[in-house]
């Protein structure tokens, strides 16, 4: 069904936000090419960045009539960067919009609660453009969608070894894919030996997989994990598995009284965060979990008296997860 006239009627403002940078990206383009359709966009465009401008260029340009064509289109970059009183000209600006442009603001992030995103919300429904982030189970699915636009295909273990080896920027996984692309040949699908010859590690391991593998007694995971580790520091690496081992202690507790069904509700989390806490805790006995505690306190004694916070932390992880008991 086609859409009707009033639901073709473009806005005179939008806001696209959201983490996805290929997808505000995808949006940008689909605005401007809209706003194309009704003209010329050669002398009916501006471009700003939230870190330089000022509202009142910003608002100048969008009140300016456009020149032998309907529209006029203003783009505003990093709209989250822009100062307060910046911000605020917008605001207004928003409240009695030039119907001859469209201002279309980009922003990674901008809380709901900030006037600006109000004042475009209040513009019309479809003003706020989500571009959230997928969830990193989602992305192999995604990477596969991509290889298809890029005319090749992928098999499920070469698109999740590409989102371990570049992380969750759809960006920088789409430029990956359209290399991989390029590279390949036959009309068999990349495959996962591939994707490891011919894509370098640029993602950084996530605290939580470094954690989860400490749960797991898995040291050259942990070990691994804290040599591609690069901003995360000791001791906040130090307070994430020491929460942990308090969450086993719990588990390993409720399992001896036969409760562990209760074990999400008891540390008030989704089941799904704590799916794995059973198993873990089993592999800890009721002892090495105490010792494990009471040498997490020395340790970040020693990280705290001037020692070297990174060796400290390592010998605390080597005590708690010794190679012989790693899974």
């Amino acid at each position: 069904m086609a859409p009707s006239k009033k639901e073709d009627t473009l806005l005179p403002v939008y806001l696209v936000v959201g983490e996805d940078a290929l997808k505000r990206a995808a949006v940008m383009r689909r605005l401007r090419a809209r706003v194309a359709e009704a003209g010329d966009l050669s002398f009916n465009s501006d471009e700003f960045d939230g870190e330089a401008a000022s509202g009142a260029e910003v608002v100048s340009a969008c009140n300016t009539m456009p020149f032998a064509s309907p529209l006029r289109l203003v783009s505003l970059r990093a709209a989250e960067k822009l100062k307060k009183a910046d911000a605020e000209a917008l605001v207004a600006y928003a409240a009695s919009p030039n119907p001859t442009t469209v201002l279309a603001l980009e922003a990674e992030k901008l809380a709901k609660n900030t006037r600006l995103y109000k004042a475009v919300a209040k513009v019309g429904r479809t003003a706020v453009i989500d571009c959230a982030p997928p969830k990193r189970n989602e992305l192999p699915k995604i990477v596969r969608s991509m290889a298809v636009g890029h005319g090749v295909a992928f098999t499920e273990g070469a698109a999740a070894k590409l989102v371990e080896l570049v992380g969750e920027n759809t960006v920088h996984l789409d430029a990956e894919v359209a290399k991989l692309a390029l590279a390949h040949r036959g009309a068999d699908p990349v495959g996962e030996h591939e994707v490891m010859a011919l894509v370098s590690r640029t993602a950084e391991p996530k605290p939580w997989e470094f954690v989860d593998a400490f749960s797991a007694r898995d040291l050259s995971k942990c070990l691994l994990c804290l040599h591609r580790m690069e901003s995360a520091p000791p001791h906040a690496l130090l307070a994430q598995c020491v929460s942990r081992l308090r969450e086993l202690v719990c588990a390993r507790s409720l399992c001896e009284r036969g409760a562990a069904a209760s074990l999400a509700s008891v540390l008030k989390m989704p089941d799904w965060r704590c799916k794995n806490h059973v198993r873990w805790a089993r592999g800890f006995s009721a002892a090495e979990l105490r010792r494990a505690l009471v040498s997490a306190r020395d340790a970040e004694r020693a990280m705290k008296s001037g020692s070297d916070a990174d060796g400290a932390f390592l010998d605390w992880v080597l005590s708690v997860v010794p190679r012989e008991r790693a899974r």
